[in-house]
């Protein structure tokens, strides 16, 4: 598989892991990187990213999930070299439950840097940058005012 397709499914990996309520998965892809939050805060390696989204993320007990579909679109990949690349993407998330109709909750942009180690591509850095917002209170567990 080519560089710029693997980066690509390193994209869609981080939406299918959150969706699936799979944290611990979502804090392996970052487990040498560090995330830039819409705060300007940042979690560096598995155990601050994990505690990121498990103080952050609102899992369902009907089946561990938070009713989201991440979609990353866009992907503008660019190999800086054999081992390091650069993204710009953006995301749209949607969530649906039995008594909130399927709606757009976050839209914005992703800023990403990956690095290759032992044949496979890493994300290194993400930067998140929210830019729409919807009604994230079926989402997460903070006061969503914090990042607009």
């Amino acid at each position: 598989m080519d560089s710029s397709r693997s980066i690509e499914n390193l994209l869609y990996t981080y939406a299918e892991r959150i969706d699936m309520g799979d944290l611990e998965g979502v804090a392996e892809l970052f487990r040498g990187a560090v995330i830039t939050s819409p705060t300007g805060g940042e979690s560096r390696g598995y155990e601050a990213v994990l505690s990121l989204y498990q103080t952050s993320t609102r899992l369902y007990a009907d089946n561990n999930t938070p009713h989201t579909k991440h979609v990353t679109t866009n992907p503008i990949i660019e190999l800086q070299s054999d081992t390091t690349a650069t993204c710009r993407s953006y995301f749209t998330v949607f969530q649906s439950l039995p008594d909130f109709p399927i709606q757009p909750i976050i839209s914005g942009r992703y800023h990403d840097e990956f690095e290759k180690a032992d044949g496979v591509w890493r994300f290194k850095k993400r930067t998140m940058l929210p830019e729409l917002f919807g009604d994230l209170s079926q989402h997460l567990l903070f006061d969503a005012s914090d990042i607009q």
